[in-house]
């Protein structure tokens, strides 16, 4: 079994490779421009899927496509940086799929693709009407991957993931976080009203949804959400940063307006996860293990350089 990760240098891909490498025969495509990380027992293959479509990958392999700009914010600051990352590099990453007879590619998509979900928790055949450029590209991305399975017989799977944290973080609120209290532990600067509530899920569970996945899902083409059965305020989430760092801030709030932290902030995200629950999968920790558990993993980080 060959295993082809775009973005496996990234934060996620590098999880997911760390995860696999062991398995079976790993290949990473990254141009490294953002993600860095790299495992020695891995194949790498250092490319821009932003241009190339070229790159030759033995047949039937299994191409997790986990390459793009994972910051929604930025996504409504610079929009073509995101078009050029987050939906250029699905199609050429399908056309390379479809020149060398890949056997199945799993779309790493989001929850952002519903936005403000009039249903909550939200199930696969929701509406999609994202509030985010990010949203939106991870939504052609969709319908991409759905296009070349039904034309060129690629089976597909795209999976709306939840916000993933834990490990090797680089970004998102809890990063956020314990980046401001180091700097100044007496005001801690909140994003929003603080009441935006959503679901987190740990990046071992998100790595190993994927890869079940995988494996386990039904029909040439399928969406399947992946995230957790519970869900945590911003205000929550400061709490438990703070009792990890043994800190009592004053809280500063800067809402854009309805609460929310920015441009695009979905304010309530938790996703209905029983499809895949059918399957046989279910997340290990919850929101709140995942992000007590994301924060002692940065910590540690911290403490390690």
């Amino acid at each position: 079994m060959v295993y082809v990760i775009t973005g496996g240098a990234g934060y996620i891909g590098g999880h997911l490779t760390d995860y696999l490498v062991n398995k079976d025969e790993v290949i990473v495509i990254d141009d490294f421009s953002y993600g860095k990380y790299i495992n020695q027992k891995a194949k790498y293959i250092k490319a821009d899927l932003r241009k190339e479509a070229e790159i030759k990958i033995p047949k039937d392999s299994i191409i997790f496509h986990l390459a793009a700009n994972p910051d929604v914010r930025t996504s409504m600051i610079d929009p073509i940086e995101h078009f050029e990352r987050d939906v250029k590099t699905t199609l050429n990453t399908l056309e390379i799929a479809r020149k060398n007879d890949a056997k199945i590619v799993i779309f790493a998509s989001s929850s952002t693709v519903y936005g403000e979900a009039q249903k909550i928790p939200t199930p696969e055949d929701a509406e999609l009407k994202p509030i985010s450029n990010y949203g939106l590209y991870k939504l052609i991305g969709e319908q991409m991957v759905e296009y070349y399975s039904r034309v060129y017989g690629i089976k597909g799977v795209s999976v709306r993931i939840a916000n993933v944290t834990g490990g090797r973080v680089s970004h998102g609120v809890i990063y956020d976080f314990v980046h401001k209290i180091l700097k100044n532990n007496k005001r801690l600067e909140i994003l929003g009203n603080g009441k935006q509530r959503k679901s987190y899920i740990y990046i071992s569970d998100a790595v190993e949804g994927l890869v079940f996945l995988s494996e386990r899902s039904e029909g040439q083409y399928s969406v399947y959400n992946l995230g957790n059965e519970d869900w945590i305020t911003v205000d929550e989430i400061a709490k438990i940063v703070e009792e990890e760092m043994n800190v009592s801030p004053e809280h500063i709030y800067i809402d854009q307006g309805e609460g929310r932290g920015w441009a695009g902030d979905v304010r309530f995200m938790l996703l209905d996860i029983s499809k895949i629950k059918r399957l046989g999968w279910r997340p290990k920790y919850s929101s709140r293990d995942a992000v007590r558990l994301a924060v002692r993993d940065l910590l540690n980080e911290l403490r390690k350089n």
